[in-house]
């Protein structure tokens, strides 16, 4: 890896590690529905202008149905849930959970029709990952804080399904058109919601939660997704994935020492097997020879955007 790969990978690890602190920060005083919105908002107000001067906008938007499949599933709804869930769930675990979204992208593959070959090593990986989530759910969560866990679960399939709707409907758009239209179409949709539930804070939010908004949607938003393309381009897209293994890590470690969240036995347990099971999980068979550089792009997951 180059110096300027490595220093990609590991700002883009930063800004989608610490999204889980700053939400739990946000909703210490908002509406979960209103820190969707601001979020999205703001993040969208950033990448429209770049993705119009760029002309994606039009190409994402003749595309409306998948598009608006891709929003509901990697924006609308696990926003909102991950932002619930962290009301009760402390934000380490939440980013552990989430780790096991390889796993879902296993299951989603198959049901979308298009299964993979799984060797033994996967097998295995599918195994401990089962077994990694259940000591975090059963044994580190405890079983206090059930609901959260199932919103978390929600959380965990859209991001393995979000991917899966760009592979198989989208692959030829451009990537920061698709985030900016899908960014811009969240918080068109939370807009009313908010309104309508009561949503908008009572009084101005505490500095450290505004702070914390900006931080979502300029770091771990919009920023974060400038990165990747970056880093896609420098390392390619197998090798960006594996940036999934580095969020839950930084989770942790903001967790503890911004928030004082403790760490379990059970949480390193946890950690730990999951982060195998998903690394077998995604372990690629040897490329045929012959197979082009289209239908391996197509079978690539990118990493989810939390």
């Amino acid at each position: 890896m180059t110096r300027r790969g490595l220093l990609l990978f590991i700002a883009l690890g930063i800004a989608w590690g610490i999204p889980y602190l700053f939400i739990k920060v946000a909703v210490s005083e908002l509406d979960p529905g209103m820190v969707v919105l601001a979020r999205s908002g703001l993040a969208a107000i950033l990448l429209l202008p770049l993705a119009i001067f760029r002309h994606e906008v039009g190409p994402v938007l003749r595309r409306w149905k998948p598009m608006l499949a891709y929003t509901l599933v990697e924006i609308v709804l696990p926003w909102y849930f991950l932002s619930s869930a962290e009301q009760s769930l402390p934000s380490s675990t939440a980013g552990l959970l989430l780790a096991a979204v390889p796993l879902a992208g296993v299951a989603i593959a198959f049901l979308m029709g298009r299964p993979e070959r799984l060797s033994g090593s996967n097998w295995i990986g599918i195994a401990l990952g089962m077994l990694g989530v259940a000591a975090l759910v059963g044994l580190d969560v405890a079983g206090s804080d059930l609901f959260a866990v199932a919103q978390m679960a929600v959380v965990v399939v859209g991001y393995a399904l979000g991917p899966a709707i760009l592979a198989r409907w989208m692959p030829d758009l451009p990537g920061i058109g698709i985030v900016a239209v899908s960014l811009a179409g969240a918080a068109i949709a939370y807009l009313p919601f908010v309104l309508l539930a009561e949503g908008l804070p009572t009084a101005w939010p505490s500095t450290q939660v505004v702070v914390a908004i900006i931080v979502l949607a300029v770091v771990c938003s919009a920023l974060a997704f400038l990165l990747m393309v970056g880093l896609i381009a420098e390392i390619g897209p197998v090798k960006a994935t594996t940036i999934t293994y580095v969020n839950p890590a930084v989770a942790i470690i903001a967790g503890v020492v911004v928030l004082g969240e403790r760490v379990t036995v059970w949480t390193i347990v946890g950690f730990a097997l999951v982060l195998l099971g998903s690394y077998l999980v995604t372990k690629k068979h040897p490329t045929p020879v012959g197979r082009g550089a289209t239908q391996e792009r197509l079978e690539t997951t990118a990493p989810s955007r939390e």
